[in-house]
């Protein structure tokens, strides 16, 4: 895996992986998320996400959602809690097209006032439909406790009531605070020399000054293990049991990322799977996830089922992690689990789009980009003692919050 990265007079960071295909992708990822928010600015990130669609300095909405669209590309965007990611996906012979239009949007967006009254009633629709869905609300509920009293644990979205109150003003304001340049990679997946990007890259960045961060990011504070349980009108009831977890530099991540993926990753055949869905039938949605932020992170464990079975359960769930803690994986457990893991990175690896996203994140977030060869390298290295030291640290049953959406019996 060759990859072609450098780096403009202006900070902004270029990483590209040439493909033999006709599809190309490519985009920004800023280092901007809804952990730089104030509390009078929950869910602007977000909103600046949707509203640099609606309006450049030299295009309309249309014609920014036409000029990929007439060529049969797609241009899209989504928000995390530490990042904005602006992206496309067209033919590799529209790459100029692509490229210029990603950086109109980026740096040169109006925020027309009329389009922003618009939007405040679309976001607002979003942040009522996740309400009508509990399986998804809950996981943002899950970081809003266990990152108690900070940005990080906030709602993406923002409220009806705060983003009521965004204006072109509070918008600018936020993005002079929080842009920069050297924090934002741009990064690309297609069919083009280095010669040819950089190029083409060079002639739309070219007027770009300087920019760097003013406001500075707020450390996580403390946490306290809590349980939150709510009478929900829902049919089925909704669990998470979850901790505060490794950061994204962490040591020990590569071998939470094993833990995770063997008690409830993607597989079938995880443990959580087979000795709790397919043994005993309680429960149909039932899984574990793991997300590293730059100085913290978060592991859980979600499940929905009937209200009769949820508290057998979350019985069956605590006994799946007290034997990760108490008992240390056999070779061969270990050995499949490994190749499990390094067979999904590989399936991974063919999805070109997630991999350019993949690319631009973690030179944003580590300043490098570690080959494949790399990544099973620290897989293989990972022992059965370190599994069950993470399983000890990260399962500790005074450390575990519980949030349960209890539905009507």
């Amino acid at each position: 895996m060759e990859f072609f990265e450098f780096q403009l007079p202006n900070g902004i960071r270029i990483v590209h992986k040439n493909i033999d295909s006709p599809i190309a992708h490519c985009g920004f990822v800023l280092n901007i998320g809804t952990r730089d928010e104030n509390k009078d600015e929950q869910g602007i990130a977000h909103f600046i996400e949707h509203t640099i669609f609606k309006g450049t300095a030299k295009r309309k909405a249309y014609h920014i959602l036409s000029r990929l669209d007439d060529v049969g590309g797609e241009i899209n965007a989504f928000t995390t809690r530490e990042d904005i990611s602006v992206y496309a996906s067209f033919l590799t012979e529209y790459y100029d097209r692509a490229i210029e239009l990603l950086f109109d949007i980026i740096f040169s967006s109006t925020f027309p006032e009329k389009e922003l009254e618009k939007e405040k009633d679309v976001v607002i629709d979003e942040i009522n439909s996740y309400k009508d869905s509990p399986s998804e609300s809950i996981f943002d509920e899950i970081e809003e406790i266990v990152f108690k009293n900070h940005p990080i644990g906030n709602n993406i979205l923002g409220t009806p009531k705060i983003v009521k109150t965004f204006d072109k003003a509070k918008v600018l304001h936020f993005m002079d605070e929080t842009f920069s340049t050297d924090e934002m990679v741009f990064t690309s997946v297609g069919k083009i020399s280095e010669k040819k990007l950089k190029s083409i890259i060079e002639k739309y960045a070219v007027h770009i000054p300087v920019k760097h961060r003013i406001r500075k990011r707020k450390a996580v504070g403390t946490y306290k293990a809590t349980y939150v349980e709510k009478n929900m009108d829902n049919y089925q009831t909704h669990a998470i049991i979850a901790n505060r977890a490794y950061d994204a530099n962490n040591e020990k991540v590569t071998a939470l990322i094993l833990l995770n993926n063997l008690l409830g990753g993607t597989g079938m055949n995880t443990r959580l799977n087979l000795n709790i869905r397919e043994k005993y039938g309680f429960t149909y949605n039932l899984e574990s996830f793991y997300t590293p932020y730059s100085d913290t992170g978060i592991f859980g464990i979600y499940l929905g089922t009937d209200n009769n079975y949820v508290e057998k359960t979350l019985k069956l769930v605590l006994r799946e992690m007290r034997m990760l803690r108490d008992k240390p994986l056999g070779i061969l457990q270990l050995s499949k689990a490994k190749k499990q893991l390094i067979g999904q990175m590989a399936i991974g690896q063919e999805n070109n789009s997630n991999s350019m996203l993949s690319f631009g994140k973690a030179l944003l977030a580590f300043g490098k980009i570690e080959s494949y060869e790399t990544v099973i390298e620290k897989i293989n290295a990972v022992t059965a003692e370190d599994i069950q030291q993470v399983a000890k640290e990260i399962f500790e049953p005074s450390s575990l919050t519980t949030l349960i959406y209890r539905a009507k019996s």
